[in-house]
């Protein structure tokens, strides 16, 4: 008999994937052309050329059998001295190859962080709107998710909550800056104000609370704005990035994380990051996307193409009478279900052939969201469908 924990993962199972095989079934019904599928954050951007040439590269000058062969669980020396050279330049920061750890993916780094941080039991803090995958995550370790509701007006963390949900038994916060999936940036100002309150519960507890800042969508912002870097703000921090989106390569499944000097036990928890790589099955961030990537550190993908979509998709929802936070990152939309019961809009959505993801999967009932993602021309073709559908509820465009 399977384990009573995955079949409660079978049941939860992810409504952003269940949507998109949907969609995929209802194309092959109907013709792509009529399906208009904002479900799934799947990079649509081409992968920059400089990615596919160091590819190429390595594989033509690498020595094959060390190049496919195994290396230190924490990946190799010189590209995890890239990584950090890379974030000196650009936040500041005084890292060497000792402070980065490559990992299959943020999803990866996520999980070898909570494999070395949590006993079960131990609670996960995340702010709403949060990513779905993060009560996963969670469970994996078997520890316990607290979620802290937003500011609605704002979609940034309701403070008071937040304080109040804070216990002695949370071990650590989760921040995803900009955030999936309302496209909400958490601005320097907010990050200081979450680290003052955590430095007051760490002394009022007596143990280290982490922030686990998680920036896949870290270069993917707009109208000039800027994530805050977080180990500058607090200490024990770890930083988790995946190329998935700044480099459009989801399936190559690389990525790193960050731990500064400065976190308590810094010695002990490398340790435990490096081993938690090994044991949970990684072994190793991939060998040839380590070498690729680290030839690749100042490229990223076309922000201008989701800045059109963005800027389209946000003024004419907006213009039919639909109620959207304004992205100021990421590819997602959030935009408030005009009823209550956000899953019979989805439904009424889907027979406009317009595929949705409900907001109870992100912890906040009555909004849904929208990946952006997309051919530009495939928001123009969706646009009647919106039409019909603002009619249907009566909104005035």
């Amino acid at each position: 008999m399977i384990s009573k924990q995955i079949i409660e993962d079978i049941n939860n199972s992810s409504a952003i994937r269940a949507m998109f095989t949907e969609g995929q079934q209802l194309a092959q019904e109907i013709g792509a052309e009529n399906v208009y599928d904002f479900s799934l954050g799947n990079p649509c951007t081409p992968v920059p050329e400089a990615y596919t040439r160091a590819l190429l590269e390595v594989l033509d000058q690498e020595e094959s059998p060390v190049l496919h062969g195994y290396m230190a669980n924490t990946g190799y020396p010189e590209v995890c001295q890239a990584v950090a050279e890379s974030l000196n330049h650009r936040f500041g920061t005084a890292f060497g190859g000792r402070n980065v750890i490559m990992t299959v993916g943020a999803a990866g780094a996520i999980n070898i962080i909570m494999k070395t941080l949590f006993d079960p039991g131990d609670e996960l803090m995340v702010f709403a709107p949060y990513f779905t995958e993060y009560r996963n995550y969670c469970g994996n370790w078997r520890g316990v998710l607290t979620v802290v509701q937003p500011d609605f007006e704002t979609m940034l963390p309701d403070f008071a909550d937040m304080e109040r949900k804070l216990s002695s038994r949370t071990k650590a916060v989760i921040i995803n800056n900009p955030v999936n999936p309302s496209g909400v940036i958490y601005s320097r100002e907010v990050i200081a104000q979450i680290a003052s309150l955590l430095r007051k519960k760490q002394q009022e507890y007596g143990h280290e609370i982490y922030i686990i800042s998680d920036e896949p969508y870290r270069e993917i912002v707009f109208d000039g704005k800027e994530t805050p870097f977080l180990t500058n703000y607090y200490e024990n921090t770890f930083v988790t990035y995946s190329f998935s989106k700044s480099l459009s390569i989801p399936g190559d499944r690389i990525g790193y994380l960050v731990i500064p000097d400065e976190m308590a036990d810094f010695d002990r928890t490398y340790a435990g990051l490096a081993i938690a790589n090994r044991i949970t099955g990684f072994i190793n961030a991939p060998a040839l996307m380590q070498k690729a990537v680290a030839r690749c550190l100042n490229e990223q993908t076309d922000v201008a193409f989701y800045d059109r979509n963005r800027k389209l998709i946000y003024r004419e929802l907006t213009e039919l009478g639909f109620t959207c936070i304004r992205p100021e990152g990421t590819f997602y939309l959030f935009l408030r279900s005009p009823e209550p019961d956000e899953l019979r809009f989805v439904e009424a959505a889907k027979r406009h052939h317009i595929m949705l993801v409900n907001g109870t999967t992100f912890g906040c009932p009555g909004y849904v969201r929208l990946a952006y993602c997309v051919p530009y021309e495939m928001i123009v073709r969706s646009l009647p469908a919106f039409r019909a559908l603002a009619e249907e509820y009566g909104l005035k465009g």
